[in-house]
């Protein structure tokens, strides 16, 4: 058992989960006084010696799973589907085997004279398929995999190693014997099918050992990946479970902005080298410089005003890039925030006294603060705004507007747009649909675009990221 910990610590530490030597004691510890065979308990005596961030718990939970279980679930479901497919044929899978041992000692060949896998397949004998299939995975180096291009590669060595083909074959010669020595034809079909059930059961179960070994050996690496994945897929496309991951994604791409927000600001404090000011103040010196003078310079943090779109068309960016700011909003001296579908209302207040998360919630809600279920009109948002908000904006002021820009044929009152462009200091637009597509149908579009600093496409959240990037580093 121990062994098993030491493997399972060497994991989460791949995966960075920092676990010590003193940690894994500890858990070694906490195992004397109880049962193993209780399975939660074990689950929480090991995330309780082993974790020590609550963002670190997830991880740990489906590495638990990964490593401590499953693969034999895997393996059961896999064979009952082999053997289940004889009972669709009217024959029993245990009196057909049982046949088989009868028909076999009663003739010169013997059970016991076929190879382990063999005996294994035809019996499912699950636990000794499991150690196996471990067997010959750690013969194949399966431990080594790094990403899924290899786990083609390394099921095949496997499968190689476990001498797969040559069960076949012996199954295969146990079946033709079988047929000579008098068993009945609709048995022989069985067996035959059996068979072939049994090798596809173990080609299946080799691939998911297999996948399973890539999540354990490289969970971070997956993760990554899987984020990377989420960061190019369109807003309009995310399914339900998706939209919650991104919510973790956004979190932490805020956070990297806020690290490095953090480190430009320790370097601007200090300020650059001023070289002029250096050597005359050395001049007594030789002009050498003992006394470094460095220029500071104080970078002002931007106001910024959003006015987001939240029809349903575009109410995902809505969602997460109102996250992403929120998330930032240290980055900013001010932040007040509008939405609109045609009636446009502020949603500041509820950012200041909700949870990010609920917040949202109640932004995007029909009836919370506007009727998003009607139908848009950018031109009489535009207009509420100039004739209600105008003095929010002034010259270090950035105004952001999420939206598509269809007006379903209304007036755009583009001179709205206008008047608010002249008292800002930039306009940015960020729309989800492709440039191609601005000024055709009912997109007004073109009718904005002089009046914007920036405006460019977002429909994903790297190129949100990108341009929320630009606003402030």
């Amino acid at each position: 058992m121990q062994k098993k910990i030491l493997e399972f610590t060497n994991i989460l530490r791949k995966s960075g989960i920092r676990v010590s030597p003193a940690e894994s004691i500890d858990a070694f510890a906490a195992l004397d006084d109880l049962s193993v065979e209780d399975r939660e308990i074990f689950q929480d005596a090991l995330r309780a010696t082993m974790v020590k961030r609550g963002e670190e718990v997830p991880t740990f939970d489906e590495l638990f799973d990964l490593f401590w279980s499953g693969f034999y679930d895997n393996l059961r479901d896999s064979f009952a589907q082999a053997t289940g497919e004889l009972g669709e044929m009217g024959v029993d899978f245990e009196t057909l085997v049982q046949q088989i041992v009868e028909m076999l000692n009663g003739m010169e060949g013997d059970f016991g004279d076929l190879s382990e896998l063999a005996r294994a397949l035809l019996t499912s004998d699950l636990s000794q398929l499991e150690n196996l299939i471990r067997q010959a995975a750690e013969g194949a180096g399966a431990d080594r995999i790094e990403n899924f291009l290899q786990v083609g590669f390394f099921s095949r060595r496997t499968l190689e190693g476990m001498g797969l083909e040559d069960a076949r074959e012996e199954l295969g010669g146990l079946a033709d014997a079988l047929e000579q020595a008098g068993m009945s034809p609709e048995q022989i079909a069985a067996l035959r099918k059996l068979i072939e059930g049994l090798m596809e059961a173990a080609r299946r179960s080799v691939r998911a050992f297999t996948e399973r070994e890539l999540q354990q050996q490289n969970h971070d690496y997956m993760e990554k990946f899987r984020r990377e994945t989420l960061l190019e897929k369109s807003f309009y496309h995310l399914s339900e479970e998706e939209i919650r991951k991104m919510r973790e994604v956004v979190e932490r791409l805020a956070q990297r902005i806020k690290n490095i927000l953090s480190i430009k600001k320790r370097r601007l404090k200090r300020g650059k080298l001023d070289l002029r000011q250096t050597l005359r103040r050395n001049m007594s010196r030789g002009g050498i410089p003992f006394e470094l003078i460095f220029k500071r310079r104080k970078k002002d943090r931007p106001k910024l005003v959003i006015l987001t779109d939240v029809s349903s068309s575009v109410a995902n960016v809505s969602r997460f890039m109102l996250q992403f700011v929120y998330s930032l909003q240290e980055a900013f001296t001010k932040i007040r925030a509008f939405v609109f579908v045609s009636e446009l209302g502020e949603v500041t207040p509820i950012f200041q006294e909700k949870d990010i998360s609920e917040a949202i919630e109640d932004a995007l809600e029909g009836g919370t603060v506007i009727n998003v279920y009607t139908r848009s009109n950018f031109g009489h948002a535009f207009h509420h705004f100039w004739q209600n908000y105008l003095s929010a904006i002034d010259n270090k002021t950035t105004v952001l507007i999420l939206g598509d820009a269809r007006n379903n044929y209304n007036d755009p009152r583009a001179w709205c747009l206008r008047e608010i462009h002249h008292k800002a200091k930039n306009v940015v637009w960020l729309n989800p649909e492709n440039p191609s597509a601005w000024g055709f149908g009912d997109s007004v579009m073109d009718k904005y675009l002089p009046y914007t600093d920036v405006a460019e496409e977002c429909r994903n959240l790297r190129q949100l990221s990108k341009l929320v990037d630009s606003l402030l580093l």
